[in-house]
């Protein structure tokens, strides 16, 4: 089964806003494009930047426009736990999109030794180093795997689990169960911190939003702490970027999900993500 994030609105979007959006058009050109055995994908360029698409959903990219420029914004909080634990050694990572986010966890890890790549999608590597200027370097390695399989198998422990999965059209229910969470758990070191991003209503707490309820209580009997942040800065730019908008205008959001069993407090010190083009102090505003 899977959980199609538009199913998860509980409030209708403002109808004058919603016939901008509707009525802007953005050319595309098609630089790829590939019917694989799990995607439609799609590399485009328009006047916003170029970017990895799965039939008609962005995934990954990069933006360059007057008003921003950089990954598509609601993966900048991936960057967060470096705030959380500088000196996080290994790395898993669950859906590759078009690896930006790893050339920069290279760069600010210092201490860094292994960064492992988990990705169902074969085309999705070479496409990341053709079109998004991704590096490989001797601290990575490639797993062409289905993700829960992958965490079955391994005995390898990490510091840091991100996962980032999506289909065309959703996510895979498989990702939103106990037992992934006991694989999660299993594979991380005592303190690891794990990253998930899940689609939410923007009113997160509503009664009506069952789906991340839910799944926030299995959270509970994994993790003793956890950290929601809603996507309210990264959904400001995307629609002030694409459409001139200042406001959410769709109800359904990027639900960015930090959990571990330490207390982490988080840095002030930004130094580090601001050499990367990031402001970080916006995102850290949206922990709810």
């Amino acid at each position: 089964m899977t959980i199609i994030p538009e199913d998860l609105s509980i409030h209708k979007p403002d109808k004058k806003l919603l016939k901008k959006i509707n009525s802007t058009e953005i050319e595309e050109k098609i630089l790829f494009q590939k019917q694989s055995d799990f995607h439609n994908i799609l590399v485009v360029e328009n006047v916003f930047g170029r970017f990895l698409k799965y039939k008609d959903t962005y995934q990954a990219g990069y933006i360059n426009s007057k008003n921003y420029k950089g990954n598509l914004p609601y993966i900048n909080y991936f960057l967060i736990p470096y705030l959380m634990n500088k000196n996080i050694k290994d790395i898993l990572i669950i859906g590759f999109g078009s690896g930006i986010i790893i050339n920069q966890y290279e760069k600010i890890f210092s201490k860094l030794k292994t960064i492992d790549i988990v990705d169902i999608e074969e085309n999705i590597f070479p496409i990341a180093q053709k079109y998004f200027n991704f590096k490989i370097s001797n601290k990575m390695n490639f797993y062409l795997q289905d993700a829960l399989i992958y965490l079955k198998t391994i005995k390898k422990k990490y510091d840091l689990i991100v996962v980032d999965v999506a289909s065309d059209d959703g996510i895979d229910e498989r990702f939103c169960e106990i037992e992934y969470l006991d694989l999660v758990k299993k594979s991380l070191r005592k303190n690891g911190i794990f990253v998930s991003n899940m689609p939410s209503s923007r009113d997160i707490f509503n009664q009506k939003n069952v789906f991340v309820l839910n799944l926030l209580e299995k959270y509970k009997q994994k993790f003793d702490f956890i950290k929601l942040f809603s996507g309210k800065t990264s959904n400001k730019i995307y629609y002030k970027t694409f459409f001139d908008i200042d406001d959410e205008v769709y109800d359904v959001t990027n639900l960015i999900m930090i959990s571990s069993d330490k207390d982490y407090k988080i840095s002030s010190d930004f130094s580090e993500l601001k050499k990367l083009g990031v402001e970080i102090k916006d995102y850290l505003e949206d922990l709810v």
